[in-house]
């Protein structure tokens, strides 16, 4: 079956987006366009908006972004060509023709499909007679009731070699081998026949994202090896691109805004029975490239549980050196670390859910679990040792795809490995503040150079203002990520806010904009003689205006100019509403919360003019 992009433009055209997503939330009218509570997030004003016109949502709440395809693949979990299906049903149009050899390959899987969904079913009903009595004795001795074990599909696999086989014959034994449920004899075809892979266990069905079972997971009654028994890779499970309980962790965590890890599937489970439904699990396997960018899908940065035994550890820092290099800009991960011996259940049979939350608040960033495991594993009593250290550090860093990222984890080791290792000096003996873990140094503040002290004479809002924009049209790349912050900026200049709202609704539209197409985008809304005027027109001595700046340098100079003006209306209202609070009650509390939020400004205003300094080879 080929989709080419015309048939996918039409299906895209024939779809009223807003219909589609309305029959999942409560969509209002708000002027050419829809709004709500967003479906990828909770929020408590809505921020969700749905474009008929252009086709697309987006919330600027947490940057979901789409079409209708997009949104049953997200929102609702399908595959893409299923959504495509049910988009071409409701619009009336034909699929194309499928490949003869696609078609194929289709109704081979569902047949495996079909005999793993029969296989679950036969296991839920052993686990119900005689004898999944100990089976059942063994759930209720974990907590697990009737209800929970039937949201999990739950079953029990007779210690027998050929009762599954016998009851699900009607597949033959070719498909329940390839399905993963037989075992087929490496002499085959003598007097030994295929038998019942699964025998005398737990079975726990693992799920696609639309919930349909693609495979296995045995736990064993009693002692015994292996403790835990999955499915071999097929045409349908592949472990190490699969997370157990996808199918449900999807739409919770969306709801939850999070996603946390735990190593197993009693794990996931023990939890489900706490309440806490956005839970995967790998299967069996250290966690994959692959598993990643599914977890990725559903948060930003998922929070990896894991054990606090040596095992553990071991495995949290397998995570983080194979996430490492894909991080990108609000793209990682986070570990909790619990107790030695202790699991998730451990947790919620001692103290509840609210043990079990109480841990997540200590979730620390991959940035500290790499040091923190580098420093605790390495010999620092010798000049060696440390320079080893600085080493292997530096190597973790680069190997981070994203330029902005791996800048930004080369600085914080390099001050982290200094902080720890430098001789005491005045700042720390007092004059400035001591180093924190996690933060970086303040910026030193050298005296302002004429062009900055001008611009503090006749007001820097105006000149920043169009110093951003300026820096947006030669950064286009920035504005899709940094949308929300973008459209907050304050700009007095009508000319500067048509620019400004041309370049986001563009990269909202479109995703993250190329320099070359700024012109042609600028140019079709009559705004090309505005992009010439901003070139270099205010003389600023900003890295992003510069041609001859270092790039990475560029980008986190505008991002931080972005940040800071966006931030100015909210800071200014709190203050004049302290100050008038000040003058009414003229106490002691008002009083400092109006310097507080005094100083802050002024902290707003030094971070802008610092970024006109040029950079020093410390800073580098």
């Amino acid at each position: 079956m080929t989709l080419t992009p015309q048939f996918l433009d039409e299906l895209r055209a024939r779809t009223l987006l807003s219909a589609l997503i309305g029959r999942s939330m409560k969509l209002t009218k708000a002027g050419r366009e829809f709004k709500g509570y967003c479906p990828f997030h909770n929020e408590k004003t809505p921020s969700f908006y749905v474009n008929d016109d252009k086709g697309f949502y987006h919330c600027f709440g947490c940057s979901a972004h789409g079409d209708a395809i997009r949104f049953l693949t997200e929102a609702k979990g399908l595959p893409f060509i299923d959504a495509v299906k049910e988009l071409s049903a409701a619009a009336g149009l034909e699929m194309p023709a499928p490949d003869p050899r696609a078609a194929k390959q289709a109704e081979r899987q569902s047949g495996l499909a079909a005999a793993n969904e029969a296989a679950a079913k036969w296991f839920a009903e052993e686990l119900k007679g005689i004898g999944g009595a100990e089976a059942r004795a063994y759930l209720k001795k974990r907590g697990i009731n009737d209800a929970l074990a039937q949201a999990f599909g739950i079953g029990f696999a007779p210690d027998a070699r050929g009762k599954l086989k016998s009851a699900l014959a009607s597949f033959g034994n070719e498909t329940l081998i390839e399905a993963g449920l037989l075992i087929e004899p490496k002499d085959y075809g003598s007097e030994k026949e295929p038998y019942d892979r699964f025998r005398g266990r737990l079975m726990i069905p693992i799920r696609d994202a639309r919930g349909r079972a693609i495979a296995f997971g045995g736990r064993i009654l009693d002692t015994g090896e292996p403790k835990y028994l999955n499915s071999p890779d097929t045409p349908l499970f592949d472990k190490g691109r699969t997370l157990f309980n996808l199918d449900r962790a999807g739409p919770a965590s969306r709801k939850a805004n999070r996603l946390i890890v735990v190593e197993g599937y009693m794990d996931v489970i023990a939890l489900a029975k706490a309440g806490v439904d956005e839970v995967v699990a790998p299967n069996g396997t250290a966690v994959t490239e692959a598993q990643l960018e599914r977890m990725w899908r559903l948060a930003e940065v998922p929070v990896l549980c894991l054990d606090g035994d040596k095992a553990g550890q071991k495995a949290a820092v397998r995570a983080a050196l194979r996430a490492l290099p894909m991080v990108t800009p609000g793209r990682s991960l986070a570990f909790v670390t619990l107790p030695d011996g202790k699991d998730p259940d451990d947790l919620i049979k001692a103290g509840g859910r609210e043990a079990f939350e109480a841990a997540l608040t200590g979730a620390r960033p991959l940035v500290d679990l790499l040091w923190q495991a580098e420093v605790d594993g390495a010999s620092l009593a010798t000049p060696e040792g440390r320079a080893g250290l600085r080493q292997r550090l530096i190597d973790h860093a680069k190997t981070i795809a994203d330029g902005n990222v791996r800048d930004q984890y080369l600085g914080e080791f390099r001050r982290r490995f200094d902080a720890l290792f430098a001789a005491p000096t005045r700042q720390q003996q007092g004059d400035r503040p001591p180093f924190r873990r996690g933060m970086p140094p303040a910026r030193v503040h050298r005296p302002n150079s004429p062009n900055a002290k001008a611009i503090g004479q006749s007001g820097i809002d105006g000149a920043f203002a169009r110093a951003i924009v300026a820096g947006l049209v030669r950064n286009p790349e920035l504005i899709a990520e940094q949308a929300e912050a973008v459209a907050a900026l304050p700009i007095a200049d009508p000319m500067l806010v048509r620019v400004r709202d041309c370049l986001v609704n563009a990269a909202i539209e479109q995703g993250p904009l190329e320099k070359l197409r700024v012109a042609h985008i600028l140019n079709e809304a009559d705004l090309s003689q505005a992009a010439e005027a901003l070139d270099g027109a205010n003389g600023l001595a900003f890295s992003f205006l510069r041609g001859d700046a270092d790039p990475i340098r560029a980008r986190r100079d505008l991002v931080e100019a972005i940040e800071v003006m966006a931030a100015r209306p909210a800071i200014d209202a709190a203050l004049a509403e302290a100050t008038q609070a000040f003058r009414a009650t003229t106490d002691d509390h008002a009083f400092a919360e109006q310097q507080r939020l005094t100083q802050e400004r002024a902290r707003a205003e030094q971070r802008l003019m610092a970024l006109l300094q040029p950079e020093t080879d410390a800073e580098r």
